[in-house]
């Protein structure tokens, strides 16, 4: 696939390392031309840099790996208030939280990522890769296989919840949550955003408060829900 990618940050590198071994060919955009340069030196084979404007327009898929804070800046540098990711499935893996406290900046009822659909009219949002640091990328479970199972190097699998409205950008979004070596569990319509990122801010804050996230949710084995 043709991938854009606004950011030239840790998450951007993580994806964009796994997507460029799976042969995807990776354009980069960022606030920083130099930085998005060096991105795409970093990532090697086909991947080059370009303007937001240039990596989002003709793309399989775009990945918005941007904090918060610059989310409107880089949609504007890239054109998107005016249709140009139409059709496009954009991936939002953004955390809409306060830092080191985990609650959402969005008004309540309302998310992150509806919000970037309205700064991006027409764009396909999904939902994805908001739950776990960018370093779970960078080395992932070798040959990970479905529904969770453990990869050919006896590590758990990753399951990235995700969720949106358009079908297809639902299976683009799913092969390439495979490409890095997880598992794609998708939840919903894009109304179901906001209890992510709740989940996001949630998590966030047990980590700052010095408790591990996984201990506080109960491990319930799939064959134990009744149908």
């Amino acid at each position: 696939m043709r991938i854009g990618i606004l950011g030239t940050g840790a998450l951007a590198e993580g994806l964009g390392r796994g997507w460029a071994r799976a042969g995807h060919e990776l354009v980069v955009g960022g606030r920083s031309r130099a930085r998005a340069d060096a991105l795409a030196g970093r990532l090697g084979g086909s991947a080059r840099a370009a303007t937001p404007r240039e990596a989002v327009t003709g793309r399989d898929a775009v990945l918005l790996a941007v904090l918060w804070s610059g989310v409107e800046d880089v949609l504007r540098s890239a054109d998107a208030a005016s249709g140009r990711l139409a059709g496009t499935p954009l991936i939002d893996p953004t955390n809409a939280v306060e830092h080191g406290v985990g609650v959402l900046l969005t008004e309540r009822g309302s998310s992150g990522a509806g919000r970037i659909a309205e700064l991006a009219p027409g764009a396909h949002v999904v939902k994805a890769f908001h739950l776990f640091p960018a370093e779970r990328w960078t080395h992932p479970p070798a040959s990970a296989g479905g529904d969770g199972d453990n990869g050919s190097d006896g590590r758990q699998a990753t399951t990235v919840a995700i969720c949106g409205d358009d079908a297809a950008a639902l299976r683009v979004t799913s092969e390439l949550v495979r490409d890095v070596g997880g598992v794609p569990a998708v939840l919903g319509p894009l109304d179901r955003a906001r209890q992510l990122e709740e989940v996001a801010g949630f998590v966030i804050g047990l980590a700052f408060a010095g408790f591990d996230p996984a201990s506080a949710v109960p491990h319930v084995p799939t064959r134990t829900i009744p149908a």
